[in-house]
């Protein structure tokens, strides 16, 4: 099997991926930015593999999330090759009301890793804790103080 990769400056490859936190963040349609057998893993969702299992995912992310917003200003981006490495900040408010800021409760650090080739995404790892509003207190005691 023969991976063809289209010509991309690494600009270009930070661009489709500020772009996907861009659309994360305003709502806007992100699948369009990944390729259709796209694989992309989550914590504690998995793996998920193509268009229809990660738009479902983001279906349920939507229902849990009532608004969120990366700090784009705060980004440390590294490049080598097709891949594209973010880590960040994030803050925001899930939908029950609980509102979660980075480095002032547990939740909002996250880094991703892109890999981009032909002006899509074709593989892409979210690392961050997904318990945004702190509820896991049985399994981690130390959040209850929060």
């Amino acid at each position: 099997m023969t991976i063809t990769t289209g010509t991309m400056t690494p600009e270009q490859r930070i661009s489709v991926a500020k772009e996907f936190l861009l659309r994360i963040d305003t709502g806007r349609d992100v699948l369009e930015l990944f390729d259709e057998d796209a694989l992309y893993y989550f914590p504690k969702r998995g793996l998920m593999r193509g268009k229809k299992e990660i738009a479902t995912f983001f279906e349920q992310l939507g229902s849990m999330l009532g608004q969120i917003s990366h700090d784009s200003i705060y980004l440390n981006v590294v490049t080598k090759d097709d891949l594209v490495v973010i880590e960040g900040t994030s803050n925001g408010v899930t939908a029950d009301g609980t509102e979660w800021w980075a480095y002032r409760t547990h939740a909002g650090a996250w880094c991703d890793v892109f890999e981009i080739r032909d002006f899509k995404i074709h593989r892409l790892s979210t690392y961050l804790d997904p318990d945004y509003a702190g509820a896991d207190t049985q399994r981690y005691p130390w959040l209850q103080g929060q």
